[in-house]
């Protein structure tokens, strides 16, 4: 087994693993994948409470040795190894589901988790694969969550504008090359990409708990300028008002200068069958001739 030094919250039950340590038998729950803490619940002021989905998590570890990145490339599964383009080993998990990167100097990158229990658990299990193939990390790894991903949906539309104008120091909105408005949190250090159908993405956070400490601070900021629904369309299209914009129509005028259709077929650069003829050569002289 090996001791993961963290700076995250406690992976497991704190009252299990209290219960393991009295009795000297290893917490079984440690060392399974678990879907717990991919989702997170946050209070919305008014009784209810919004579901933050974690949708990727990157830590880092460090594994304390010096690694031979060819020996594990040739040795272990589900591997890819490419000098010329990556100095670094890729190695995929089946269970749990992870991709992690592991450098010559042991330093190793975890990704594609969805808590911060599956994070560590794979660092465990790229550990143990190591030592299999020869090498010794050391008894205490130094296990880091850098980023969290979250994805929330407020429940309602947004008028991005309002929130741009009304907080300029921290958003940031250009519809023309972005269509999400960019909100960057000073405490805790969280950005949001905020969407006209309310749909939110929080990233740079480091715990779970600032994940929701993020949302509880710009949902009030959102509930403000909330986009509310136009009138009835059916009521304002008897008035003669567009439906969708709310703006009266410009009465439609009859067309003064219509042209009564040419009968026949045109060809492309000749005439139709009812145009007049168009005279040249010998016809233009014999009129000239006939007028003298």
């Amino acid at each position: 087994f090996f001791f993961i030094k963290t700076n995250c919250a406690t992976m497991a039950d704190p009252t299990a693993a209290a219960a393991s340590t009295q009795t000297g038998a290893p917490n079984l729950s440690q060392h399974t994948p678990s879907l717990a803490g991919s989702v997170l619940e946050c209070p919305d002021g008014f009784g209810g409470s919004l579901l933050i989905r974690i949708q990727n998590m990157s830590a880092t570890a460090d594994l304390g040795v010096r690694l031979d990145l060819k020996q594990i490339a040739l040795r272990c599964r589900n591997t890819e190894f490419n000098p010329r383009r990556f100095a670094a080993v890729i190695m995929r998990l089946r269970e749990p589901r992870a991709t992690a990167l592991v450098f010559a100097s042991g330093k190793t990158v975890i990704t594609g988790t969805k808590s911060s229990h599956n994070s560590s658990l794979a660092t465990k299990k790229i550990a143990y694969i190591l030592e299999r193939v020869g090498f010794q990390p050391a008894s205490y790894i130094n296990f880091k969550v850098q980023n969290i991903v979250g994805t929330v949906d407020v429940g309602f539309p947004i008028r991005l504008e309002g929130v741009a104008f009304a907080h300029p120091t921290f958003s940031s909105y250009e519809p023309e090359l972005f269509p999400g408005l960019i909100y960057r949190l000073m405490q805790p250090r969280v950005v949001l990409l905020i969407f006209v159908s309310g749909k939110v993405v929080l990233t740079g956070a480091k715990t779970e708990e600032q994940l929701v400490e993020a949302l509880k601070k710009v949902h009030p900021v959102l509930l403000e300028f909330r986009k509310v629904n136009p009138g009835n369309s059916l009521t304002t299209a008897a008035e003669g008002a567009s439906p969708t914009t709310g703006v009266a129509r410009a009465p439609s005028l009859p067309r003064t200068d219509a042209v009564a259709p040419v009968k026949g077929r045109v060809k492309k650069g000749g005439r139709g069958k009812g145009a007049p003829r168009v005279r040249r050569g010998k016809d233009l002289q014999n009129a000239s001739q006939n007028a003298t």
